[in-house]
């Protein structure tokens, strides 16, 4: 492996491009000394950014052309926001095209901030920008009376769009990682708004055949991060969200393999929401169950059947 640099496929936004930095950064960390380089791929949902993202397939769009990169030769491995990988794959993205998830980097908060007014100053109709359903079904069921617009673009166009008066709703790892945690006006407690499965961690796939470059990987794995993503995302499978589903999963690990798992599922106008906790060892189980238990003896079923196929949410 230090005979030739690790290639890095990569979007080619600001925050992309931030996050493949710290993949390079870990692996310059660990073993033998290693070049690493990026190569940059500009996806459809890049260059679509007037349309929603549930409208050109959902945060998968995002995932499928970095990967075929690394599918083609042209990269070794590639670089995505977890929250991004599609809900109906395991821990291979693209089973057919035979990634897997090699790594995950310690995960960074993983909770939504609004730019703009807080939550308590926002008046009455006020409007709070995001393209998520999953943040505007939660912000309606805290604040019903608050209206929506659509939002997309990369963080820095994001940053530009902040409604008068009103606010945007933002991932807050994404502003930490590109330095502009100071523009958050308030940070949303996970009590108030659970975040997208996977948000706040970066995952690296490569080929399952790439021993050398797996074995490199796994020095960088995080376990508690790991563990954490699967079990938000075994919940996201389970439940068939999709990306026009307003469903949310967040899990936190403890001693001995113990995992809590909290997530909801909403009505889109946020009139209904349902949300429950499990706590359990080994991640994959309590994801399966909490949906079990959130589809059949909470209603959840009913909430999801308007929402169409199934995809990564937002």
């Amino acid at each position: 492996m230090p005979d030739r640099p690790i290639r890095l496929a990569t979007r080619g936004s600001p925050l992309a491009l931030a996050q493949a930095d710290l993949v390079a950064t870990a692996l310059e960390g660990v073993g033998e000394a290693s070049r690493v380089e990026r190569v940059v791929v500009q996806t459809a949902g890049d260059a679509r950014k007037d349309v929603p993202i549930h409208a050109i397939g959902g945060r998968g769009i995002f995932v499928a052309e970095v990967d075929q990169a690394v599918v083609g030769g042209r990269a070794d491995c590639s670089v995505h926001s977890a929250k991004d990988l599609p809900s109906d794959a395991g821990e291979a993205p693209h089973e057919g095209e035979g990634l897997v998830i090699a790594a995950y980097l310690p995960r960074a908060d993983p909770r939504d901030a609004l730019v703009g007014a807080r939550l308590d100053e926002l008046a009455a109709g006020a409007r709070v920008a995001t393209g998520s359903v999953r943040r505007r079904a939660q912000l309606a069921w805290l604040r019903p009376d608050l209206r929506f617009q659509e939002l997309r673009g990369n963080v820095g166009t994001r940053l530009g769009k902040v409604p008068a008066g009103g606010a945007i709703v933002v991932a807050l790892a994404g502003l930490s990682r590109l330095g502009l945690a100071d523009r958050v006006s308030q940070v949303l407690s996970s009590t108030e708004m659970l975040p997208q499965a996977g948000q706040g961690a970066i995952a690296i796939c490569c080929r399952p055949d790439d021993t050398e470059l797996r074995l490199r990987l796994a020095e960088i794995d995080d376990r508690a991060t790991r563990a954490e993503v699967a079990a938000e995302r075994a919940w996201l499978r389970a439940v068939g969200g999709g990306c026009n589903s307003p469903v949310g999963a967040l899990a936190t690990s403890g001693a001995g393999g113990e995992i809590k798992l909290e997530a909801m599922i909403a009505s889109l106008d946020g009139h209904v929401l349902v949300r429950r906790a499990l706590r359990g060892p080994g991640p994959e189980p309590v994801g399966r169950a909490l949906a079990a238990e959130m589809l059949e003896r909470c209603g959840g079923r009913a909430l999801l059947e308007p929402y169409g196929p199934r995809g990564a949410a937002s």
